[in-house]
């Protein structure tokens, strides 16, 4: 779990001149001579990432979503995949690279290292800024669903809501909620290129967006879930039932619905929906 799609093309792997607002903080942090520019010949870096089982380093990597930063010069030994809030950091730890923050990356972001190595570099970079925390990665695999039980799940909404696909209306309220669900739809460029190229099943009751499931981001294969409710609606089941319905409009079109779990509730929600648990893995909530 932003893409960057609809951007000006800049010459390739040359540095956006708003990229360099990071040059203050390293040289506060003593790193001299900062160079970083944007990669675009995504074959240079997919090494890099070969072994990294994460949906939206996939999505950079084959041009769907995000951007991708490295040292320069020479063949790239490190790297930066930004896709949303998310930062994947792969390779030789680089000091230049725990500290960098591209051009309208926002305030908040998610820095995930390959390695310890890197997660020495992210603490020895931002310090108290960054808190470590765990997130919970699923097997990529659709052996575990079963149809029938997702049916059942998307049917058992509660008397007032109804379910209905994301679309210019759904994705309107989305972006004018004040409670997070324009991560529903906010990766993409605008109303357009989510109504071409997402997927989402919105909750509504009387008309109105309560809660909803939907691509965060997308890649060739599938799409990576996000799923949010308004407070005043949860512990209702809607986000069960939207869920499935939207990894049933996934898998009948042939996508794969990849979940990645925040926190403990979201990864029990994801083994009730026929997830297979993979792994913990750390990553850093930095606050610039």
């Amino acid at each position: 779990k932003g893409g960057r799609a609809g951007l000006e093309d800049r010459a390739e792997n040359q540095p956006e001149a708003g990229d360099r607002c990071s040059r203050s903080r390293a040289e506060r942090m003593g790193i001299k001579d900062m160079k970083i520019i944007e990669i675009k010949n995504m074959e240079l870096l997919a090494p890099l990432f070969a072994h990294w089982q994460e949906t939206m380093i996939w999505s950079c990597l084959e041009g769907s979503m995000g951007r991708a930063f490295a040292p320069a010069g020479g063949a790239p030994r490190a790297a930066l995949l930004q896709v949303a809030d998310f930062c994947f950091l792969a390779g030789e730890p680089c000091a230049e690279l725990a500290a960098w923050r591209p051009a309208g990356a926002g305030d908040f972001s998610i820095l995930a290292p390959q390695h310890e190595g890197w997660a020495a570099a992210i603490e020895a970079a931002w310090g108290q800024k960054a808190r470590r925390c765990a997130r919970f990665a699923f097997h990529k695999t659709a052996e575990g669903f079963d149809p029938a039980a997702l049916a059942r799940f998307a049917a058992a909404l509660p008397t007032g809501y109804g379910l209905r696909p994301m679309g210019r209306e759904e994705y309107r309220q989305a972006l004018a909620s004040g409670w997070g669900a324009r991560d529903l739809c906010a990766q993409f460029a605008d109303e357009r290129d989510y109504c071409r190229r997402g997927l989402g099943v919105a909750v509504l009751q009387e008309g109105r967006l309560v809660a909803g499931a939907s691509s965060y981001t997308v890649y060739r294969g599938g799409i990576e879930i996000e799923i949010d409710t308004h407070p005043d609606h949860r512990r209702r089941g809607l986000a069960r039932a939207c869920g499935a319905a939207l990894m049933l409009e996934c898998l009948k079109r042939g996508l794969y619905p990849s979940w990645d779990a925040q926190n403990p509730a979201s990864a029990a929600l994801a083994k009730s929906l026929g997830y297979r648990f993979d792994r913990e893995y750390p990553v850093y909530e930095v606050r610039a």
